[in-house]
């Protein structure tokens, strides 16, 4: 049985838990910062490291207290190591370094992404069904399917080549008005509106299994806004294409018509890899997989069993870096006091390689 110590500070969520056997949530605290980077329609990085810094050492307190557990009840230490933001990424490492040197714990550095996948090890009723597994991590920072052969050992067989999922909807969201972050907001505003009412593109890639979600962006910003007139001059135009929508637009149409055509591409690449893989099962991860039309859509279209986390692991939290670095754990994974923050860290085949 391993009891560990888990932090998470990537984004804009100061997170920490208590994970028992990779299957067991002890305690898992998270402060969120959303109202901090409201006001910016996104993440603000020097805002959301400083508020990290003010949080995380009572976070931590708290997943302690509310796990009833003290260090010498630990087996290891687990942190983000990357992918993130730097700036966020540095607090949590070096507190969990602190933490390590202290307690004389094993150290782990998880790579986020990862963490997302083991969200479903969590899950309430989840049987570990047999590999390989295909995995859809679908976030406001990564949009990716990775071939996953065996705990540990991932294939990353496509992607987004330019906006993530997470980042289309906040984009999108910003575009129509409404309030950060703009998925969830968008996904309440599209139930009062028609799927149908625009025909927004779905991009082709060179890629076989890749995502491209900035023309769609662009698109909804051609038909929501007034476009400038090409007697103005550049600044003019820039100006007005920024400020308003349209006066007869739709929003509800409009969201309801975007989240539509997201979710097809996200649905039909995923449905397609899964079945030239032969996977066993689909497993969908990250803020984004709290979308409820892309879980119906995966439902209806797969002929294999798919797993959804709950909606309080599918945005960033320690429970899945925890969960994780349980496997990493076992399989001997210990890392060095002097390992550095990975902004960029895509899943491979030998996800912790130098």
């Amino acid at each position: 049985m391993t009891t560990i110590l888990a932090i998470e500070t990537s984004c804009d969520e100061t997170a920490a838990a208590v994970i028992t056997d990779g299957r067991r949530i002890r305690s898992n605290i998270v402060a969120s910062q959303i109202d901090l980077h409201a006001q910016y329609g996104g993440v603000f990085p020097e805002v959301a490291s400083r508020a990290h810094a003010e949080a995380i050492s009572a976070v931590v307190s708290q997943a302690l207290d509310a796990a009833s557990v003290r260090y010498a009840d630990l087996d290891a230490i687990a942190v983000t190591q990357g992918p993130g933001l730097v700036g966020s990424l540095l607090v949590g490492i070096n507190f969990a370094k602190g933490l390590a040197l202290a307690t004389d714990l094993p150290l782990l550095g998880i790579n986020h992404l990862e963490g997302h996948i083991y969200s479903l090890w969590l899950t309430p009723g989840f049987v570990e069904p047999e590999f390989p597994l295909l995995a859809l991590i679908v976030s406001g920072g990564h949009s990716e399917l990775a071939l996953m052969r065996c705990h540990g050992v991932y294939e990353r067989i496509g992607g987004t080549i330019d906006d993530a999922a997470g980042e289309a909807f906040d984009k999108v969201g910003r575009l129509l008005g409404l309030p950060f972050p703009g998925g969830p907001a968008i996904e309440r505003a599209a139930r009062n509106g028609d799927p149908r009412a625009f025909r927004f593109p779905i991009a082709k890639t060179d890629g076989e299994y890749d995502f491209s979600f900035s023309g769609l962006k662009t698109a909804v910003m051609r038909a929501a806004t007034a476009q400038p007139t090409a007697r103005r001059n550049k600044r003019e135009r820039g100006a007005e294409r920024a400020a308003a929508l349209r006066d007869d637009v739709n929003i509800a149409d409009v969201a309801s018509s975007f989240q539509e055509a997201l979710t097809e591409a996200l649905a039909k690449t995923t449905v397609r890899a899964a079945a030239d893989f032969d996977v066993r099962a689909v497993l969908l991860a990250g803020g984004v997989s709290a979308n409820g039309l892309l879980r119906r859509k995966l439902a209806a279209a797969l002929d294999l069993p798919l797993w959804t986390p709950p909606l309080a692991l599918c945005t960033d939290n320690a429970a899945m870096i925890g969960a994780a670095a349980h496997f990493r754990f076992r399989e001997g994974l210990r890392s060095s006091l002097d390992f550095e923050a990975r902004a960029s860290w895509r899943l491979s085949e030998d996800v912790y390689a130098v």
